[in-house]
């Protein structure tokens, strides 16, 4: 009979999560994760093909854990659904730091970088029909506020700033009128 699992793949998965949230990606090792889960890291791997099977695996969950950032804030109607997103960026690199830094601030010299459009139709979608702007000028509307919003949530991710919401709100509302200034009213 084979031997029963002290845990589930999941389990593993919450840990590793955990330790990545709190410090950082480089914690989560196979002896961490069997310490936290009160066993050697043997069984860790009876669950999980690798380390790097892990870390990819956290990966995932972080990146889901941001999309139900986009999705509440997108659909909580505080903000219009295009700020929310820039907002929803800002939160998540405020409130959970280390996968922030994870996902957005990584080495990327070794990742196939793809710069695809369909990913960020519905944004530019929500930026044509706001602005009356085509799809190329929304591709480079939205970029130009991409990099605004990323500096901010950087400087908070990386605790160089301590903005309040109301703060963070007024200044990427400033950096969306700068731009629909150059963009439409300077076509």
């Amino acid at each position: 009979m084979p031997r029963k699992f002290m845990f589930t793949r999941e389990k593993v998965l919450a840990v590793a999560l955990n330790l990545a949230r709190e410090q950082g990606i480089a914690a989560v090792t196979a002896r961490a994760l069997g310490e936290k889960l009160g066993s050697s890291s043997k069984p860790i791997f009876s669950l999980f093909e690798n380390m790097d099977d892990v870390l990819s695996a956290v990966m995932e969950a972080a990146n889901k854990l941001y999309q139900n950032y986009l999705k509440e804030d997108m659909t909580s109607k505080k903000y219009s659904p295009y700020k929310a997103s820039g907002m929803a960026y800002i939160r998540f690199a405020k409130e959970e730091k280390e996968l922030f830094k994870l996902l957005f601030m990584r080495d990327r010299t070794h990742e196939n970088i793809r710069d695809d459009k369909k990913e960020l139709k519905p944004l530019l979608e929500l930026i044509q029909q706001k602005l009356n702007l085509s799809e190329e000028a929304a591709y480079l509307f939205h970029l130009e506020m991409w990099i605004y919003v990323h500096g901010i949530a950087t400087m908070l991710a990386t605790s160089y700033l301590e903005w309040d919401d109301e703060f963070i709100g007024r200044v990427v509302t400033d950096g969306y009128e700068g731009l629909k200034t150059r963009y439409v009213e300077g076509k």
